[in-house]
């Protein structure tokens, strides 16, 4: 959708932590993503819950429940698995958030909206 890639420091990327945002320009003006660290790994998704389009942070950047282990939406309560977006409860159970290809090497984490 984009020809763009997005880089940010792995050490701004703490396990189960904030997540970084950022803008999806190719989806609309007010569209955004985000990337969060889960078990070591970077996973970016569409900040988009899948059962209605809202954003998913609570906060600025605060993607996990309470007891950082599901990606959760602040507006119904839907619970998302961080390694593969898909609900595992709420209102869209069984439907998924949208993943963007995302890697890591050398202390870049890089988002592949090119790929996206």
């Amino acid at each position: 959708m984009s020809d763009t890639v997005l880089t940010f420091n792995s050490a701004d990327l703490l396990e189960k932590g904030d997540g970084l945002r950022f803008a999806i320009p190719a989806l609309g003006p007010h569209a955004s993503g985000f990337v969060v660290r889960y078990q070591g790994k970077a996973y970016a998704y569409v900040n988009r819950c899948a059962h209605v389009p809202v954003e998913l942070d609570w906060e600025h950047g605060k993607f996990f429940n309470m007891t950082q282990e599901w990606l959760i939406c602040a507006t119904h309560g839907a619970m998302y698995s961080p390694q593969s977006g898909r609900c595992i409860v709420g209102p869209c159970q069984g439907k998924s958030l949208s993943p963007i290809p995302v890697s890591e090497h050398d202390g870049i984490v890089t988002v592949h909206l090119d790929q996206f």
